[in-house]
């Protein structure tokens, strides 16, 4: 497939639209061209761009940092350029800062799934671009998901976080240029002047498989798309005293804790009969996160038929079926940063959900009460669709 990225149309337009302005850039090591080299890179080597500065998102500029640690404002040892964190105690870069530019543009790879935080970090930089008067370019990415399915309950507004600030379905089918041009225009106060450099020859129905391009982990637990096709469902474990698998070689892959009986679990996961997956016995010992050191019995949820896995539906199972068996041992885990908020209900968007599981209603049951308004956003996405099927 031949597909051009959107910093790759950038510069075959010989970067017009960036001569003679002062450049920002959000980006990590996942902006690279489809020869992985990095747009940092391209556009500090190339004279028609006057590159000025860089904004980091979680993880770093090059995904060295663990979830949840704090990014230092800086010196890039690489650019020389100074860095400023957009993951840290400020979400937004200052009047100053931002005045420093003339556009900024955003080359990083999105997942498509709500709980990412780089979507919601660029969501808060429209807003202080906005104020500043400072042009948004996104060059854009496919979706790795594909642009088709829309899964998942939407975001209620009681519910917001880094985690989710708008009423988005946790996988919302959208290109980072489509869903931020929804957001800009649907949910802002004061839009900001907003610039997309569409992919050419991405179409809806393909995943990141069909592509042909290399995956670069665009953070550090999602190094592999085996975790990626988990990680809707899989990321929910980090609302409870679970590990999913971070210190481990499966992130997002595995589940587990010291207290679990590893083949009762897997057998009476399995018995569930869940379309598209099998439960296998697993033990890890964490080398870092939760119960780090500590030996963690569980599963390794495999996926044997990717058209009929449903992530949401597999790992709410799993919860549904882990908190059932252990009552006493299982727990919902506060945020990170405390605000009156279960980090589960953030995650999922809702406290109906985990209040559903508590009262024992069968899942089904739990998932026809967030259809509609599931069905309800993808029709409103139609009008900011960029992309053919």
């Amino acid at each position: 497939m031949n597909i051009q990225l959107g910093i790759e149309r950038l510069e075959a337009q010989g970067f017009a639209p960036l001569k003679h302005k002062r450049i920002g850039l959000l980006t990590n090591a996942s902006g690279v061209n489809r020869h992985l080299l990095p747009t940092y890179t391209i556009l500090q080597h190339t004279s028609a761009v006057n590159l000025v500065g860089l904004l980091a998102p979680e993880h770093g500029m090059y995904n060295a940092q663990p979830a949840a640690e704090q990014v230092q404002s800086g010196t890039d040892p690489l650019t020389g350029l100074p860095v400023y964190s957009l993951y840290g105690d400020n979400l937004r870069p200052s009047l100053e800062i931002m005045r420093q530019f003339d556009v900024i543009v955003c080359d990083i790879q999105d997942i498509g799934i709500r709980y990412y935080t780089y979507l919601w970090t660029i969501s808060h930089l429209l807003e202080a671009a906005a104020a500043a008067q400072v042009t948004i370019m996104i060059l854009d990415r496919p979706n790795p998901l594909g642009g088709i399915a829309v899964s998942g309950p939407l975001l209620e507004p009681d519910q917001t976080s880094l985690v989710g600030r708008f009423p988005v379905p946790v996988c919302h089918g959208m290109s980072l240029g489509e869903i931020l041009t929804m957001i800009n225009q649907t949910w802002l106060d004061h839009p900001a002047e907003l610039q997309v450099i569409l992919c050419e020859g991405w179409q809806r129905s393909h995943t990141w498989l069909d592509t042909g391009l290399a995956w670069v982990p665009p953070s550090p637990n999602m190094a592999h798309l085996s975790a990626l096709w988990q990680y809707a469902g899989a990321c929910l474990i980090e609302g409870t005293n679970l590990s999913e698998g971070r210190g481990t070689t499966l992130p997002f892959e595995v589940v587990g804790a010291p207290w679990l009986d590893a083949d009762q679990l897997s057998a009476q996961l399995n018995h569930l009969g869940l379309d598209g997956v099998y439960f296998r016995s697993h033990q890890f010992r964490p080398t870092a996160s939760k119960f780090a050191g500590e030996l963690c019995q569980g599963v390794q949820v495999h996926i044997t038929d990717d058209i009929q896995f449903q992530p949401l539906r597999v790992w709410l199972s799993l919860i549904q079926q882990i908190y059932t068996v252990y009552p006493d041992e299982f727990v919902w885990l506060p945020p990170v940063r405390p605000n009156g908020l279960v980090h589960f209900d953030r995650l999922i968007g809702s406290k109906s959900v985990r209040e559903a599981i508590i009262a024992g209603h069968p899942l089904d049951e739990i998932m026809m009460g967030w259809a509609q308004s599931t069905q309800d956003f993808a029709q409103a996405r139609q009008l900011f669709l960029f992309y053919d099927v």
